[in-house]
C-alpha cells in the first residue's frame, strides 16, 4: 500500500492514515497454563441465503466454526452464543441451539475447551410470565446443552428481570436450575450497559446489594458452580466480589476496559477471562497471556496496554453495539467476506467510530494484513460516499 487512505472525522473532516504497526503473529499453542480465557466468539452471516435481514438470519456455518477453531488454536477457550453472537440481538434460541450443538461436536472432537450460553430466550419478550415459567425455560436449554455434550454457562435472563419481585425470586429460580445441571456451571452477570433489560438484577437496583446476594445463591450451590462472569465494567467492583469468593470458584472478568490489570491481579488474587474483546485482539491476548505464563510481565503489559485503547473504543456507549466493531474488525482481517450482521446490526457504528476502530486496530498490532485491511476500508468507505 502506497497511498494514504482518507479517513474521516466525527465531525465530517478527512485525514490521512496509512497503517504503521507490523502485525503481530501468535504461534499455535494449548491451553494457557495460568490463567482459564475464553473467548466470547461473534457468528459470521450468510448474506445471500438470509433472504430477510431484519427478521431471519442465516449462518455461514464454514467461517462460523473457522473462526473459532481459530480462537482454540491460539489457546483460547471459547465462550458459544452469547452475546458476542448477538444472543438476544437477534441471535435466537432455536438458531443458537444449532450453533452450540455444531460448535459443541467440533470441540469435543478436538477435545477443545467450550462452555455455552443457555438462558430463557425462546420466552416470548411481549408476554407475562411465572417464575415457573423462567424456571422451565431455563431448564429446557440447559437440557439441550447437555445432551450436545456441552458445558453451560448460565445467562442472565431478562425475563427473570421483569417477572422477579425481590431476591428470594431469584435464590428460588437459580436453585431449582442448579439442582437440575450434571457438570459445574460459570454464572453470568451482564450489567445493564450491555442490555437495560437486565437493571436490578439478582433482586436490588442497589449494586452493593446485589452483589451480596448473588454471593449468597453462590455459597449455597458452590459445589455445581465453576465461577461468575461479571461483565460490569467497574474494576474495583469485581476485585471487591474476588475477594469474596468461596474457594474454588473462579472470577472470569467480562471487563472490557480493565481486563489487562485484572487478569494480571494484585495481593495473590487474580481474575480468570471471558471477554468479547478476546475475539478482536485474539494475537495479542494470546501472546500476552503467553509471556504472562512465562513471567514476562513486561511483555505482558507492552502486548496489552495498546489494545486497550481500542477495546474501550469498540465497547464505547452504547455499549450493547460492540458486536458492530468486532465483526468489522473480522471482515477487515479476511475471516469473512463481507461486512453483514444478524438483524443488520452493522449500521449500529458510526463511519467515523469504524474509522477510529481502523486506526486504533493498526496501532495495537491486530491488523493480520495491513494491506487487505486498507482495501477493504477504502472499499468500506467508497460505499459510504467517501472518495
Amino acid at each position: 500500500m502506497t497511498t494514504p487512505l482518507q479517513l474521516v472525522r466525527s465531525d465530517g473532516s478527512l485525514y490521512p492514515y496509512m497503517p504503521t504497526r507490523e502485525p503481530l503473529v501468535s504461534a499455535t499453542c494449548g491451553p494457557f497454563e495460568k490463567r482459564i480465557a475464553f473467548a466470547a466468539a461473534h457468528v459470521v452471516v450468510d448474506p445471500v441465503r438470509t433472504a430477510h435481514a431484519l427478521t431471519h438470519t442465516e449462518l455461514d456455518w464454514d467461517a462460523t466454526l473457522a473462526y473459532r477453531e481459530y480462537l482454540w488454536s491460539l489457546g483460547f477457550g471459547v465462550a458459544e452464543a452469547m452475546d458476542t453472537a448477538q444472543r438476544g440481538m437477534g441471535l435466537e434460541w432455536p438458531l443458537a441451539l444449532e450453533l452450540i450443538r455444531r460448535s459443541s461436536a467440533t470441540a469435543n472432537a478436538r477435545g477443545a475447551l467450550l462452555f455455552s450460553g443457555a438462558g430463557t430466550d425462546q420466552l416470548p419478550a411481549s408476554a407475562s410470565h411465572t417464575l415457573d415459567d423462567v424456571t422451565s425455560a431455563y431448564l429446557q436449554q440447559c437440557e439441550a446443552i447437555e445432551a450436545a455434550g456441552g458445558r453451560i454457562i448460565l445467562m442472565a435472563s431478562r425475563a427473570l428481570a421483569a417477572v422477579a419481585r425481590h431476591a428470594d425470586d431469584y435464590a428460588s429460580v437459580y436453585a431449582r436450575v442448579l439442582g437440575q445441571i450434571g457438570q459445574p456451571v460459570i454464572l453470568h452477570w451482564l450489567g445493564p450497559m450491555f442490555d437495560p433489560a437486565l437493571e436490578g438484577y439478582w433482586g436490588s437496583p442497589s449494586i452493593p446489594a446485589a452483589l451480596q446476594n448473588c454471593l449468597s445463591i453462590i455459597y449455597a450451590h458452590v459445589a455445581i458452580i465453576d465461577g461468575i462472569k461479571i461483565s460490569l465494567l467497574d474494576a474495583d467492583l469485581e476485585i471487591s466480589m474476588r475477594a469474596q469468593l468461596p474457594s474454588g470458584v473462579r472470577m472470569y472478568t467480562g471487563d472490557d476496559l480493565n481486563y489487562d490489570r485484572l487478569i494480571l491481579g494484585e495481593a495473590g488474587r487474580h481474575s480468570d477471562a471471558l471477554l468479547g474483546i478476546f475475539d478482536a485482539i485474539a494475537p495479542a491476548a494470546s501472546l500476552a497471556l503467553t509471556a504472562l505464563d512465562a513471567g514476562d510481565i513486561p511483555r505482558y503489559h507492552q502486548l496489552f496496554a495498546p489494545t486497550v485503547p481500542l477495546s474501550r473504543h469498540i465497547f464505547t456507549a452504547p455499549t450493547q453495539y460492540y458486536k458492530t466493531g468486532v465483526v468489522f474488525l473480522a471482515y477487515l482481517n479476511g475471516f469473512q467476506p463481507h461486512f453483514r450482521m444478524v438483524g443488520g446490526a452493522e449500521s449500529a457504528r458510526s463511519i467515523p467510530h469504524l474509522c477510529e476502530l481502523f486506526t486504533l486496530a493498526d496501532q495495537a498490532g491486530v491488523l493480520r494484513d495491513p494491506s487487505l485491511a486498507a482495501y477493504r476500508m477504502r472499499a468500506f468507505l467508497s460505499l459510504g460516499g467517501i472518495a
